[in-house]
């Protein structure tokens, strides 16, 4: 079976502040305003604000079908990056930003799989999603999708 690729990335310049962007980006619970595949958010029970430590569920659909994740914040600098690992597939997404030569926001999202994915996310990869390198080009289109809504909304409320 097919390994995945170790990271995707994807950037996008931004016309508005780092602080209004990290606005957008470092609330979990606001993901599926951003991401194609993420229908909800909810932080898990004990917790009730974003930091280190964190833990979360997310609804997710793609393709007619339906599962939940398990999440935990394993990197918070606040300005700067949120990172989270999925248990189930093992993957570590975070959002990363930097003053860009315009003065505005340059947001980098990346999905590295340092460990590589589950067995079990391989195996559903190929039965559910047309195998690895399918899946894979449509994690790159939605975090380029990610990407715009994200841009969007800081650049709507950046004024």
């Amino acid at each position: 079976m097919p390994d995945c690729e170790p990271v995707l990335m994807d950037s996008i310049d931004i016309d508005a502040p780092i602080e209004r962007v990290w606005n957008l980006v470092s609330d979990v619970c606001l993901m599926s305003d951003w991401s194609p595949q993420v229908r909800s958010t909810r932080l898990r029970s004990g917790y009730d604000h974003i930091e280190l430590g964190t833990q979360f569920t997310n609804l997710n659909s793609q393709d007619g079908l339906e599962w939940k994740t398990h999440g935990e914040i394993v990197r918070f600098t606040p300005l700067q990056e949120l990172a989270f690992r999925i248990e189930e597939n093992w993957a570590v997404w975070s959002f990363s930003l930097d003053r860009n030569e315009s003065g505005g926001s340059r947001l980098t999202q990346r999905r590295d799989a340092p460990e590589g994915i589950s067995a079990l996310s391989l195996q559903l990869t190929e039965t559910y999603f047309g195998g690895q390198e399918a899946f894979t080009r449509s994690l790159r289109a939605g975090m380029r999708q990610t990407l715009e809504r994200i841009r969007a909304a800081a650049e709507t409320n950046a004024g």
